[in-house]
């Protein structure tokens, strides 16, 4: 006798309900479901109504194209859609649902009630509770389509009791609705929680939308992103470096008009941002890119915020460079491609940069008493053909007398103004034109400007080596000077010649990079073995040595507790606003402050 057969089909309502663990894992998810429904459909309005967190009662409204009594018997079928006309669509996605699961998923879990009209019939509706259907029948309702969702997993207690409290359930839907919005300006979005407008968003467009979801205060310190390789399109709004946030939930990127949370985006997000945002803050953006519908992959995931690109390489190198290009060009209200002038305007201070662009008819120009070797760096842009190198060393540590001080070495006053001393030797203030007070750091601000004449160096074949007049021995652990061994070349490429001198742990350092000076080589190659040490095997050799830089630069800035005299003090004023990302140093800090009317009337209880 045959044994029984231990492989069955499920019954209809079983797969349902497992298909709803997938597709509907909570109250968010099946707004998000709905809403995208409404979406392409082609609403304009969508209402949403929320009750106990979306657990009680789910309303959404639009006002559609709607469907007739035969469409609407067919919506609740598992696999049933209008929106795959063929079988090779599934290779060109060009909506945002397809599936045909989300209506049958939350119908196998709560008591659902779909009604619809198209714009020259009649409205009819039908239910389903717990997978179980009735019949289509009239009813009344205005043209497009209303879904009522009601006791959401009823029929799946284990589920439920996963959820969080109501509270929390309805902002993760709001949440939901926010992404989509970001996506779709042209839509007015309504949502009320427990009887209150959570959300109301007229139409308007991208930069309207990005102003009301994002604040006016991160428009007003954002840069645009634009740029375009092998078909693809990035388009959007960047937070300056000194807009940043405690999560990544201000972090709105958008594929083919879908929210996503895509790791290779977030990823080359973050990477673009790295050395301007400090550690564990998360910048602020709103992107948009277009990818041709085959060139993507969207069926990845069952709720569809991760993506497979066909070329991920392009995708992250245009997010990366467009960012970068970008944030470089900073406040300067200057065209990318002439962004030599000044990186900082002349208007008030705004988190990033100063608002308005440079003066009128200011230019970079070398200034008096300048920093060792430098010139003022534009990179990663073109420029205008460059000064010759500075006068080495610094002015001389005593300020001049009084009668010197705003002699003709001071004469070229920019928008950081003119220096009008030093702070607990660690600080440079400074009178701006409009009669502003600025402060200055002034290791945080001279690690930048190293940071990018390093960088500058590198991009332009390597960072210039300075031989040591006698070769320098270093000691380390065995583990960090193999591993700084493993890397000779790559630091060679940054001015810095190593190799191996008698035991496991010696190292012998014959050049540094000219930019530093002549700093101690043993406490640059402690931290730039902790650095390598920390970085992913993975990782891109441009990460790695942008991220070398930095700690270079941190080694080869003026330290503070260092006296300035006028002169160098004046210098690095200019210097600032010639160098794009000034703003802030290589870990993120802020560079400057300025304290405008307005911020001391404030201060002194004036007003």
């Amino acid at each position: 006798m045959a044994p029984a057969p231990r492989i069955r089909l499920l019954p209809e309502t079983t797969a349902n309900r497992i298909a709803a663990g997938e597709v509907v894992e909570r109250p968010a998810a099946a707004v998000k479901e709905l809403v995208e429904n409404a979406l392409d459909a082609g609403a304009r309005r969508i209402t949403v109504t929320l009750e106990d967190g979306g657990i009680g009662r789910i309303l959404v409204e639009d006002d559609g194209h709607g469907m007739g009594e035969a469409d609407l018997a067919m919506a609740l079928e598992r696999h049933a859609t209008s929106k795959l006309a063929e079988e090779a669509m599934l290779f060109r996605i060009a909506t945002l649902g397809f599936r045909g699961e989300a209506l049958p998923s939350i119908g196998a879990v709560s008591r659902l009630t779909l009604t619809s009209r198209l714009s020259d019939g009649a409205a009819h509706a039908i239910s389903v509770e717990g997978g179980r259907k009735s019949a289509v029948g009239p009813a009344a309702g205005a043209p497009g389509t209303r879904v009522e969702v009601r006791d959401l997993f009823f029929a799946t207690p284990a589920r439920r009791a996963f959820l969080r409290t109501p509270r929390h359930e309805a902002e993760q839907a709001v949440e939901a609705v926010r992404r989509l919005a970001m996506a779709w300006p042209e839509v007015a979005f309504r949502v009320e929680v427990e009887g209150r407008i959570a959300l109301a968003l007229p139409p308007t467009d991208r930069d309207g939308r990005i102003a009301a979801l994002l604040s006016a205060e991160f428009a007003a310190a954002a840069v645009p992103v634009e740029a375009e390789r092998h078909g693809l399109h990035l388009s959007g709004l960047a937070g300056l470096p000194t807009f940043h946030t405690a999560t990544g939930a201000a972090q709105h990127l958008v594929v083919n008009r879908r929210p996503v949370r895509d790791p290779l985006l977030r990823t080359a997000l973050r990477v673009a941002y790295r050395d301007m945002v400090p550690a564990k803050r998360f910048p602020v953006a709103a992107l948009f890119l277009e990818v041709p519908p085959e060139a993507v992959d969207v069926n990845v995931h069952p709720m569809k915020t991760e993506l497979r690109f066909r070329d991920p390489a392009s995708v992250r190198g245009l997010l990366i460079s467009a960012l970068g290009r970008a944030l470089a060009v900073g406040a300067s209200g200057a065209a990318p491609e002439d962004v030599a002038a000044p990186a900082w305007g002349a208007g008030s201070w705004n988190g990033g940069g100063f608002a308005e662009a440079a003066a009128p008819g200011y230019e970079s120009r070398p200034p008096a008493g300048s920093f060792p070797g430098w010139t003022p760096p534009a990179f990663p842009l073109p420029q205008r053909p460059r000064t010759a190198h500075l006068p080495l060393g610094f002015a001389p540590a005593q300020p001049p007398p009084a009668h010197e001080a705003f002699g003709p070495d001071f004469g070229a006053e920019g928008p950081l103004g003119r220096p009008l001393g030093q702070i607990l030797e660690t600080y440079v203030l400074a009178e701006a034109p409009d009669g502003s007070l600025v402060l200055v750091d002034q290791h945080a601000a001279h690690e930048r400007l190293t940071h990018e004449a390093l960088r500058a160096q590198l991009v332009e074949g390597g960072v210039r080596a300075q031989p040591l007049l006698l070769p320098a021995v270093v000691e380390l652990p065995a583990a960090d000077a193999a591993r700084l061994l493993d890397r000779a070349g790559e630091l060679a490429r940054l001015g810095l010649e190593i190799e191996g001198f008698g035991g496991p742990g010696a190292l012998l350092v014959r050049a540094m990079p000219a930019l530093l000076g002549a700093p101690d080589p043993a406490p640059l190659l402690r931290d730039l073995a902790e650095e390598l040490a920390e970085m992913d095997e993975a990782l891109a050799l441009e990460a790695r040595l942008d991220a070398a830089v930095a700690r270079l630069a941190c080694h080869g800035s003026i330290r503070a507790g260092r006296r300035l005299g006028r002169a160098e003090m004046a210098a690095l004023l200019r210097q600032m606003e010639a160098t794009p990302r000034a703003a802030t140093c290589s870990h993120g800090r802020p560079t400057v402050l300025r304290f405008g009317k307005a911020e001391l009337e404030r201060l002194f209880g004036r007003r």
